[in-house]
């Protein structure tokens, strides 16, 4: 992935001037049709062999997460441990794709899913608030890396976003992606619930992946209003078209507020009828949650038994 924008679409990113250009002359969003599409993609029905393998995708697809102030590192190790073995009772649960932690916690995810496929994502930037000088943002993304995340969550700035300065949300997730080397891939949280407009996210979508973002992600899970089918809908228009253009496919990654089965089936369906099936794979699709994996096992459970477990099944994280 590049650090900088691709070259079919290099000038635009050139000055501060030539990027708002770029981005205010996107089309506009069509808020009522764009609300639609989503609801009525959120009402397609699927058939209990698709349900199955619709639901071990999704438990792949999940970034397994805990960023509470009262993290520990028992609670941290035992979140792993999740991670790799879902369903204890059951081997043929797939792993999850990843643990998502804040910087101090990486060292000990890391042991925790040593081994496995599990991938070690970290927060980063002053998550959740993004307020802070840039240096002391790269040098939270420095010390997640050095200490073995494979994965970096870093948040823009919304405040330069909102003001209208471009390029300096830009330069700052460039210099955050060059932070992360060639061992962590990128994900860049715009937390849509901000960004007030539809028209907002779609620009901010382009700036992300004109950046070199590996993925594009809603929401921090810290506000009112996260990951929502419309929101997420526009910004696999966005990968999708921005791989039209430039040849680069970039990866989504909605979070906050999926809970359900029920909710993460409705995602895969945007995803397939949107940006189609190349991104129904968990290096380029995730669910940030902590909650939704519980729910995504007990209807594993029912569909193989045909008995609806309680939430005793499950470990409570």
């Amino acid at each position: 992935m590049p650090t900088t924008a691709p070259h079919a679409l290099s000038d635009v990113t050139a000055s501060d001037g030539t990027l708002r250009r770029f981005l205010h002359g996107l089309p506009g969003v069509d808020a009522v049709g764009l609300e639609a599409r989503a609801a009525s993609l959120g009402t397609r029905s699927i058939k209990t062999t698709a349900k199955a393998y619709a639901i071990d995708l999704a438990i792949s697809m999940v970034d397994l997460t805990t960023l509470e102030g009262a993290d520990t590192p028992g609670k941290v190790r035992a979140l792993g441990a999740k991670a790799v073995r879902p369903d204890p009772t059951d081997r043929t649960t797939p792993a999850t794709a990843a643990v998502c932690v804040y910087p101090d916690m990486v060292a000990t995810a890391k042991e925790a899913v040593a081994g496995s496929t599990v991938k070690v994502a970290s927060v980063a930037t002053a998550f959740p608030a993004g307020r802070a000088p840039i240096a002391v943002k790269l040098a939270d993304v420095r010390e997640a890396v050095a200490a073995g995340a494979d994965e970096i969550d870093m948040v823009i700035d919304r405040g330069a976003f909102l003001a209208g300065h471009y390029l300096k949300v830009y330069d700052e997730i460039t210099a955050v992606k060059e932070a992360c080397g060639t061992s962590a891939r990128l994900k860049v949280i715009f937390e849509t619930g901000e960004l007030s407009t539809y028209d907002n996210i779609r620009r901010a979508s382009w700036l992300g992946m004109l950046a070199g973002a590996d993925f594009i992600k809603t929401s921090t899970g810290k506000v009112a209003v996260n990951a929502t089918p419309a929101n997420t809908l526009l910004m696999l228009e966005a990968v999708r078209d921005f791989r039209a253009q430039t040849g680069v496919q970039v990866g989504v990654k909605p979070a906050g507020g999926i809970r359900t089965s029920k909710d993460a089936i409705k995602f895969l369906v945007l995803v397939n009828e949107t940006a189609g099936e190349d991104w129904l794979d968990n290096h380029w699709f995730r669910f940030g949650a902590s909650s939704l994996l519980n729910d995504l096992l007990m209807q594993r459970q029912k569909l193989a038994t045909g008995r609806y477990s309680g939430p005793d099944y499950v470990t409570v994280d």
